[in-house]
């Protein structure tokens, strides 16, 4: 078995930190306020892809043209993956670049693909595959990737004082 030595560029430090909201509408949301759209690659890809996998079904089984109707099929599943891929890498990327600090909300992606009607699109965004390579980018390069329980009140009121816990804003305004 071969193994490649590769020299990782090492990045400027800086105390950037930011935070960073998955979601499907928007694929993120950044504690800056920025809004990442969501590329949806299988719903853009998702008529034709029916359209190629009605007729492969209508093939005869063992045939040569069923073969290359499921190669056809292979082929824009592959193209799907490769432009998620894409997406992310660049994404991952471009934050581990930025920041010094990067916090992602610890989601529980296997009990939310049990709700069919949003496994779709769950599947679509790989919340999970993004948040992997975050990891070994912020490992490769010195960053710092801190994942906050599923259950912290990070946006939620307190009850007595009206402020919200994590932000310490009341009612839209900066409490300082």
């Amino acid at each position: 078995m071969i193994h490649l030595q590769t020299k990782v560029l090492e990045l400027s430090q800086n105390e950037k930190a930011v935070g960073v909201d998955l979601g499907i509408k928007d694929f993120a949301i950044t504690s800056n306020g920025e809004k990442i759209a969501n590329p949806r690659c299988l719903k853009s890809s998702l008529g034709r892809l029916k359209c190629i996998q009605r007729r492969a079904s209508r093939k005869k089984k063992g045939s040569s043209n069923r073969k290359k109707a499921n190669f056809k099929v292979a082929k824009i599943h592959n193209r799907v993956t490769n432009q998620r891929s894409d997406f992310l890498h660049k994404l991952s990327t471009k934050l581990i670049r930025e920041n010094q600090t990067i916090c992602l909300e610890d989601l529980n992606v296997s009990g939310m693909m049990k709700n069919h009607c949003l496994a779709q699109a769950i599947q679509d965004v790989s919340w999970s595959k993004f948040v992997d390579m975050l990891k070994y980018k912020a490992e490769w390069y010195g960053k710092n990737i801190i994942q906050i329980n599923r259950f912290s009140p990070s946006s939620k009121m307190c009850n007595q004082c009206g402020l919200y816990s994590r932000y310490n804003i009341k009612r839209g305004e900066k409490n300082v």
